[in-house]
């Protein structure tokens, strides 16, 4: 470009500029990934829902994805990273709460906390029932839940009590719908009033109908699929990055991750016991994960 046609352009560069900003920001604000369904809450954090979890795509083994994830920030910005963990490999924040917990102090303890890991399952679902978007009823999507709803899957799988009758929860025909009941206990959001029904066959067990509906789940390996997963050293130097030279620095009060919502077993790799009190589901975190990556839409890494 000429220094003339510099001229005669920057007439329309403010409109031309201010049109691409628009373009950004709209991206920035329409971040969402519409295979994924959540209960929508009503504004005092109460909603329901029914659900049904689906058998193993095609092709695969299981009916969940297993995934785990870091969200905290630090004095360098965000750091909202899958985990190597999920692999079965080392990860920098790991390693790094498990120095943090094994100096012993409690102030170290505490940020170890705010830095530790969340756990989340993936499955495919059939919304049976969705009062607050009725459009969803007898849609497949995929749903992120947490530990919570997890252990009530394993509950139903392995009943505690022998007159109870186990269930798999992903069987199209020895089954039972999921009621999703969400509220908020003493700040968090809770899930422990869910339950399943009585086991029942889906679609009334009609085959043709349940194909269809299998053929129209999604795929779950690419969410434990290494290749879209960082390597460890493009983790480390991010973190790096995100925490400065002083792993015990960090934003004051900054977090939204806690202790109710998170898997803390990162210490595993400690020699000291986890703490999970105030237990709750980070399935809810499925609101709080999504405004981790709303906050970080800007954020360059």
């Amino acid at each position: 470009m000429s220094f003339s046609d510099l001229k005669k352009s920057s007439r329309n560069s403010i409109s031309d500029l201010t049109a691409q900003a628009d373009k950004i920001n709209k991206k920035s604000e329409s971040y969402k990934d519409d295979r994924f369904w959540k209960p929508e809450l009503d504004k005092s954090s109460n909603g329901y829902a029914v659900i049904r979890f689906l058998p193993a795509p095609e092709g695969e083994d299981l009916p969940w994805a297993r995934l785990f994830s870091h969200g905290f920030q630090g004095i360098g910005g965000w750091y909202i990273e899958n985990s190597r963990t999920t692999l079965g490999e080392k990860d920098p924040v790991s390693e790094m709460n498990t120095q943090l917990w094994n100096s012993g102090t409690e102030s170290d303890k505490d940020i170890a906390r705010k830095r530790k890991r969340r756990l989340n399952y993936i499955s495919n679902i059939l919304v049976v029932s969705d009062p607050a978007n009725p459009q969803n009823e007898g849609k497949v999507f995929l749903y992120k839940y947490g530990k919570k709803i997890f252990d009530k899957i394993n509950e139903a799988m392995s009943p505690e009590f022998e007159d109870e009758t186990p269930i798999n929860p992903f069987d199209f025909w020895k089954g039972a719908n999921f009621k999703l009941k969400v509220r908020k206990v003493a700040g968090y959001i809770n899930y422990d009033k869910s339950e399943f029904e009585s086991l029942s066959e889906l679609l009334g067990g009609d085959d043709e109908g349940l194909e269809t509906l299998w053929k129209k789940q999604y795929s779950l390996t690419e969410f434990t699929d290494p290749s879209n997963f960082k390597s460890y050293d493009e983790l480390k130097t991010r973190l790096n990055s995100v925490v400065g030279n002083d792993i015990r620095v960090t934003e004051s009060g900054v977090s939204n991750t806690t202790a109710a919502d998170e898997d803390m077993d990162d210490n595993k790799y400690a020699t000291t016991p986890s703490d999970n009190s105030n237990e709750s589901d980070s399935g809810s975190g499925d609101g709080d994960a999504l405004s981790y990556f709303e906050k970080l839409a800007n954020d360059d890494d």
